[in-house]
């Protein structure tokens, strides 16, 4: 995208973020083109979509608040010139980026330009201070002004950050006025694709679309079939508003789980709806939210949903697909273990089991790890071991126990880290059931599970996969002592487990 690009208009954008402030009066004061058509040409960003010029604002207002803080860092260390010329450079920064904002905003609330004066008085009175500073050598003076400088840069970020927050909740209920309103597919397109943009700028936006309402004006979208084909665009941004809580609670009070509900179990959805769908189920599930006890409506309808996504996943035409449904199962077995009941019922082993030999659908790391923690959580359950077992599970998570990263990055390392593990932790769950053990020590698993042990950079020296493999070892052990030698007897299974474990940990590796 960037490369076609006019370059020269690529130019123009990045210097209305970098320019020093003399630059830019210069060219604030001057004409770019004297011809109206090659003046309409190179208009900058704020003349583009509000898509753009909410990230151009918040690309402005992140540089202010970087410039804040490198201003208090330099005030601290008495670096005078430095905070004078920084402060300038922010005074310029904040009429610019107002400017901007008010050229393209729409019936600006009283209380913002109140606001946005209060901000600019305050940034002329913090330029005034500084310059005095500059002026003056005397210790004494400089030492009495600090404070009140430090006093004027606290009020100017409180300011700022106030002025934001108005700005962002302005532009937030624009949008989703605009989707209410709204009988086009093609405005109310362009409208939730700027709300999504708007989620991925982090937690606090979800928190000020979700307060003005976003999760009730996006489930009616999901509730009209003219819309039907903004579905997944529509559930895709209701995903990332259910990451904070004020999204859970909005998606509580309007029976949002009953929706999701309707949509999985409906047949004539795209493939592409259903996926979005299990992505919310998947998000609103997730065990590192400490907030999701009170969905108590997920539980109604928690049968109709396992069953729907079970059948995603059989018939996943694409490894995104499966990832999204197998991980939607996977967090609700975390939520409820009524869950895994359910999933033996509906032979969920089988269909997750061979899943697992098509590469088209787990290629990755990541959909490994769904489908071992829904084993990991399911062998819990007695009735499992001789389902694993018919489905050549054992084999599997042989296998997963060698899972390694391809890529080499941090987020496909931690994968194959939580796939050893959660393999290491439902072999030693399965292997209570005497055939599950004979099974995994006929394929060679206690071998394996000692070199993770004993090899820090075979388990990426990760301590939650030493623990889960020692677990698994000690288990093994009991069902066939014959497979270990007599020190990974005495080092590894007999002591207490935090001794092996501590044992492990400190042992350095020879490479002689």
């Amino acid at each position: 995208h960037l490369i076609q690009v006019d370059s020269v208009q690529r130019w123009m954008e990045d210097l209305k973020l970098m320019t020093d402030c003399e630059c830019m009066c210069i060219l604030q004061s001057k004409p770019i083109s004297i011809e109206k058509d090659e003046q309409n040409e190179l208009m900058l960003s704020s003349q583009y979509s509000t898509c753009d010029n909410l990230q151009l604002l918040l690309k402005r207002a992140w540089i202010i608040s970087t410039e804040l803080t490198r201003i208090a860092q330099k005030l601290e260390k008495n670096r005078w010139q430095r905070v004078h010329s920084m402060t300038v450079r922010v005074n310029c920064h904040v009429r610019s980026m107002i400017n901007e904002y008010n050229t393209f905003t729409r019936n600006s609330s009283e209380e913002m330009h109140q606001f946005e004066k209060l901000l600019i008085d305050k940034c002329s009175e913090f330029t005034t201070f500084t310059e005095r500073c500059i002026q003056t050598e005397d210790e004494e003076i400089l030492k009495s002004m600090k404070s009140c400088i430090n006093e004027t840069l606290t009020t100017v970020a409180q300011y700022f950050g106030q002025l934001i927050e108005l700005v962002l909740t302005h532009e937030a209920q624009n949008l989703l006025r605009q989707i209410e309103l709204s009988d086009s597919v093609y405005v109310t397109e362009s409208a939730i694709s700027s709300l999504f943009s708007l989620t991925q700028e982090g937690a606090h936006l979800c928190r000020i679309i979700a307060k003005e309402g976003g999760v009730v004006t996006l489930f009616k979208i999901c509730r009209q079939d003219c819309f039907r084909c903004l579905y997944p665009q529509t559930l895709r941004t209701l995903a990332s508003i259910c990451c904070v809580e004020e999204g859970m609670h909005q998606l509580e009070k309007v029976d949002g789980i009953l929706c999701l509900a309707d949509i999985l179990t409906d047949n004539s959805h795209s493939e592409a709806t259903h996926a979005e769908a299990a992505a919310v189920i998947a998000q609103i599930t997730s065990p590192h939210l400490t907030f999701t006890q009170h969905l108590s409506s997920f539980l109604e309808n928690m049968e109709e949903i396992v069953t729907a996504l079970v059948k995603l996943c059989q018939e996943a035409s694409s490894g995104e697909v499966f990832l999204l449904a197998s991980a939607a199962l996977a967090n609700i077995t975390f939520f409820d273990t009524m869950a895994c009941e359910i999933l033996l019922q509906l032979n969920a082993m089988k269909i997750l089991l061979a899943a697992c030999s098509d590469k088209r659908l787990v290629d990755t790391p990541y959909s490994r790890d769904q489908v071992v923690t829904i084993l990991a959580n399911m062998s819990v359950l007695d009735q499992c071991a001789s389902e694993i077992i018919q489905g050549n599970g054992i084999q599997l998570l042989m296998e997963m126990l060698f899972e390694k990263s391809s890529s080499g990055s941090s987020a496909e390392v931690a994968a194959c880290e939580r796939v050893q593990q959660k393999s290491a932790v439902t072999l030693a769950r399965l292997s209570r059931d005497p055939e599950v053990a004979d099974a995994a020590v006929k394929l060679s698993c206690i071998p394996r599970l000692i070199k993770l042990c004993r090899s820090p950079t075979e388990r990426n020296n990760s301590d939650s996969v030493l623990v889960a493999c020692l677990a698994a070892l000690r288990r093994l052990a009991v069902m066939s002592p014959d497979g270990l030698e007599d020190l990974d007897f005495q080092q590894l299974v007999k002591p207490r487990l935090v001794d092996s474990f501590l044992l492990c940990t400190n042992m350095e590796e020879s490479f002689v």
